[in-house]
């Protein structure tokens, strides 16, 4: 079941409706029931798999509470990893690590015959093991108690809005809420309902008419394009795939609300950042909050917090004096962070490129603290852009060949002298930059310009709100997936 689809919009007001009609144990019950409906109306046997990896974490958070000594805690993690880990190995990465090492043995002359392993990735695999591994080592941090009720506890796995693609949430922001009595807030349920119509028409108006240029694009031959046509598609597969994750995260976002919960924001006009730390503190905010915390932090043996705000933040404001332990973090971290997004070097190679991003920036912002403000701002914009949209080469790239080959046009001038692709691929990546812009600037300053004029603000949302329903009426039928569904 999907997002973008009237067996869903039916599903969420059936769900919300009983939501609000039931007392708090079979809400439940409802709620944990729905949500294996919704995951399970892909393919229901992932359903085990799914519930595996919740179990294991159900029990060993509670051995991991009552262990006293160090080493038992540390055993009983190493458990919750492995298991959770493990799934993600083989459902994820197993064939890509027999096709490596089948490519190695005929590199050294051994010839062996290629497995045939028919392994289908589970939904949503990627988001539901972190989420999971997320409450273990919590709980091994004193962070939060083990959760002895079962039921509650599987609503905070399987609570089915951010089940396949996030946001990713810790047990100490949702499961207190969904323990709570709810109480009912007009404006909230407003608010959710203005978020899902957002976010559909990102999806189903943005992203979705974005997708047929940016496939067209990359199917030809990398000998073809110019520099010019690789800058473009960069930039229109960014706009792609911001346009359909942030619709998914506005519709998990409002579909939470209409229930009375509440989610932390997983974007924040990311390509208006002035500078890639920026940047990581506006793009899959809980993902990358989530890295922080449970990966590049511990990496330096630095305090980490529980809460999936902030983003990737550094770890320390010394940029001028990073240590070769920190640099080695960074890129490691970014490396991992690369992997868990797809088995490809492709995104190993994206992972690293934002690495070297962010150790480029460090080492020159304390040289740029004297400019003023607004050239820092606006011309680390005008640098930030450009290179955070070059950077989904790798991503949407097929194979490092092509991605090495896209990266060479753009450093060789004469590739700058010729269009490979129709005159409107270029104008839409132009109009859909500036629309951006414009909405931000929109965004920022609406209660400058409305706030006070109740008349002018309703008129003006309600006319914004007309032409969001309109056109998402009109492109709702054709129905396709979320990208990262894939991860």
């Amino acid at each position: 079941m999907i997002f973008n689809s009237v067996t869903y919009l039916l599903f969420l007001s059936a769900t919300v409706f009983l939501f609000w009609l039931m007392p708090k144990r079979p809400r439940l019950w409802m709620i944990f029931l729905s949500s294996l409906t919704f995951y399970g109306f892909w393919r229901p046997e992932f359903l085990a798999v799914m519930l595996l990896s919740a179990a294991t974490d159900y029990f060993v958070a509670m051995r991991i509470e009552a262990s006293e000594h160090l080493k038992m805690r540390r055993l009983w993690l190493l458990v919750s990893l492995a298991v959770n880990l493990g799934l993600l190995f083989y459902f994820k990465y197993l064939l890509f690590v027999v096709d490596n090492a089948i490519v190695i043995m005929r590199i050294f002359g051994v010839e062996v015959q290629s497995p045939v392993l028919n392994i289908v990735l589970p939904l949503g695999i990627s988001f539901y093991t972190f989420q999971t591994i997320s409450y273990t080592v919590d709980v091994y941090r004193r962070f939060i108690l083990a959760e002895r009720d079962f039921l509650l506890y599987g609503c905070f796995v399987t609570f089915f809005p951010q089940l396949v693609a996030g946001p990713i949430l810790r047990a100490g922001e949702l499961l207190h809420q969904l323990a709570a009595k709810p109480t009912f807030r007009l404006d909230t349920f407003v608010s959710g309902l203005r978020r899902i119509l957002f976010g559909l028409f990102l999806k189903v108006v943005m992203a979705d008419n974005i997708s047929p240029l940016v496939d067209a694009g990359f199917e030809q031959p990398v000998l073809s394009m110019s520099a010019i046509d690789v800058i473009t598609l960069a930039f229109l597969f960014g706009f792609q795939i911001y346009f359909d994750f942030s619709a998914y995260s506005h519709i998990a976002i409002g579909s939470a609300r209409l229930m009375g919960i509440s989610f932390p924001e997983n974007f924040n006009f990311p390509y208006m950042a002035s500078s890639p730390r920026e940047f990581w503190r506006r793009w899959h905010i809980s993902l990358s909050s989530w890295i922080r915390d449970y990966l590049y932090l511990p990496l330096l043996r630095v305090k980490v917090q529980d809460r999936s705000v902030g983003g990737l933040t550094a770890a320390t404001q010394n940029y001028g004096k990073e240590t070769y332990h920190s640099i080695l973090a960074l890129f490691l971290t970014w490396a991992i962070m690369g992997f868990w997004h797809g088995a490809n070097w492709t995104f190993v190679i994206w992972g690293l490129y934002h690495a070297f991003f962010i150790a480029a920036y460090r080492g020159v912002s304390g040289h740029t603290a004297k400019f003023p403000s607004y050239v820092r701002t606006w011309g680390g914009w005008a640098i930030t852009l450009p290179l955070a949209m070059l950077a989904w080469i790798p991503f949407r790239a097929k194979t490092v060949s092509d991605t090495l080959d896209m990266f060479a046009k753009l450093v060789s001038p004469r590739e700058y002298l010729y269009f490979g692709m129709r005159e409107n691929t270029y104008l839409v990546a132009a109009v859909v930059l500036i629309t951006s812009i414009l909405a931000y600037v929109f965004h920022e300053r609406a209660n400058q310009w409305f706030g006070k004029r109740l008349l002018l603000n309703f008129v003006a949302e309600t006319a914004l709100m007309g032409v969001v329903v309109a056109l998402v009426f009109v492109f709702l039928r054709p129905i396709n997936q979320f990208i990262y569904f894939q991860f």
